[in-house]
């Protein structure tokens, strides 16, 4: 171990900049974040460093830096463009028995600064010695992704009752498992997280002082988007991070599911059509089930969990069996695949609307249903359509959709197997016919801009409807 990792309490004490420049600015907005006393030597500074003078947050001491400036300083960063500058801060403060830090210049530091996952009172460093700035920099972005932006105040909950657990539980060992198990339990988190910290309290009082066991576990219906895993949000990822348990889609790509914490219990609880169905009352029953008994449960579903996933339905279920649930959105294929194809579902000359709908269905069984579906000036997106696409095209040009009206099958959206046909309303059942699924089917003239703002081929495997035919 080069280095001995530390963190320095700086409040109201003595810290010497010398520097005046943007990387100057960066290191400044950390030491008084911090709290420092700063001090500032620079022949010239940012704007920033006028307002940090005017508002008292940092103090500007001259324009040269001399070895008495150090006299009272707790410690110093030298962040000039001139290196042997630097090198003689670094010697004077080795002299001074001051900490030093000389950015960009590893053999003039005394200490050195790490990347930082910021949670306070929570913090992880990450460090490369110096070696590796920019390596230490994206480790950090790795594990800030696994970090709950209420992490922070969980500890700070905690610290408001470490003396009361001391007094109420003698023992170490007593007491390493009650916060072992308090944070643990996802519901204390969640309550924290959503602003309730009086409700946490409460939760944490009623396990130290009545001696009850902790409520039954918490449901999470995470959307797990259509497919590609980089467009899962930074709360989907905790949550799968975090599950004992996730009952999953059959359209959550297995790029997504790779995600999921590697001891979790993984149920495919999926609905295909021509395959063998897991009932949606057997998974509502599931769902109560592992949270019954106390488990963190992820319900991950392709797509967002309220645009046709049933989340609702599900929710609904959860609601009258008592168990605490929440939801985190997803990109729903309609959205995703669109955009991965080229297609914008609005566009100033093209649609004035997006209408999303499922096929699964009878699409036109209310009054008047197929004339809304056929204006034009708008794009409709349908899910779950292909098995009816001869039906759809039939009803659309009947009720006054031109029958060249441009179409795409967008099939396994956003997925390097992303396969895109298009074509006219009047070829939609025979592109149907070809499309692999889950497939995606959009109708309107904004399909036109594909040939323009197509990005994403990956296997360049965009069939027109011509070849399709």
């Amino acid at each position: 171990m080069n280095h001995y990792p530390i963190f320095t309490h700086l409040h109201q004490r003595k810290v010497l900049l010398v520097g005046g420049g943007l990387v100057a600015e960066r290191k400044a907005s950390a030491l008084i974040q911090a709290g420092a006393q700063l001090q500032v030597v620079a022949q010239q500074t940012t704007a920033q460093f006028a307002e940090w003078f005017a508002a008292q947050q940092a103090e500007y001491i001259g324009t040269e830096f001399s070895p008495d400036l150090l006299n009272g300083v707790f410690l110093v960063v030298a962040a000039t463009s001139d290196p042997a500058l630097n090198q003689r801060i670094f010697q004077a403060a080795e002299a001074a028995a001051t900490f030093c830090n000389c950015v960009d210049q590893p053999a003039c530091c005394s200490f050195i600064v790490p990347a930082l996952i910021d949670r306070s009172p929570i913090q992880v460093a990450v460090s490369s010695g110096g070696h590796a700035p920019v390596l230490a920099r994206l480790i950090r972005q790795q594990i800030e992704v696994l970090l709950p932006f209420s992490l922070g105040r969980v500890a700070a909950v905690a610290g408001r009752w470490r003396k009361q657990v001391k007094t109420a539980l003698r023992s170490l060992s007593e007491r390493r498992r009650f916060w072992e198990q308090l944070f643990q339990h996802s519901r204390f988190g969640q309550l924290i997280a959503s602003g309730d910290e009086a409700a946490a309290e409460a939760l944490l009082q009623q396990q130290l002082i009545q001696h009850q066991p902790l409520p039954q576990g918490e449901v999470v219906l995470v959307g797990a988007g259509p497919g590609d895993a980089g467009l899962l949000t930074l709360h989907a990822l905790q949550a799968m991070q975090a599950a004992d348990v996730v009952l999953y889609d059959a359209l959550v790509s297995a790029e997504v599911l790779a995600l999921v914490r590697r001891d979790a219990l993984k149920i495919s609880v999926g609905k295909r059509c021509g395959q063998h169905q897991v009932q949606q009352q057997q998974t509502n029953e599931l769902l109560v089930k592992w949270a019954q008994q106390g488990k963190r449960v992820v319900r991950l579903k392709g797509g967002d969990p309220f645009v046709f996933g049933r989340g609702g339905e599900e929710c609904a279920f959860l609601h009258a069996a008592n168990i605490p649930f929440r939801i985190i959105p997803g990109i729903s294929a309609g959205l995703g695949a669109t955009a991965y194809a080229g297609i914008p579902l609005t566009h100033r000359d093209y649609a004035q609307r997006v209408l999303f709908v499922t096929g699964h269905q009878q699409l036109g069984s209310q009054t008047h249903g197929w004339q809304t579906l056929a204006c034009a000036q708008q794009t409709l997106v349908i899910y779950m359509g292909t098995l009816q696409a001869a039906e759809i095209s039939r009803q659309l040009i009947a009720h006054g959709r031109a029958d060249s009206t441009p179409v795409a099958i967008i099939s396994h959206g956003t997925q390097v197997s992303q396969h895109v046909l298009t074509g006219e309303l009047h070829q939609l059942a025979a592109l149907a016919q070809q499309a692999a699924t889950p497939a995606l089917m959009v109708i309107g003239e904004v399909v036109r801009l594909r040939q323009q703002l197509a990005w994403f081929q990956p296997q360049d495997n965009s069939v027109t409807g011509a070849a399709a035919a």
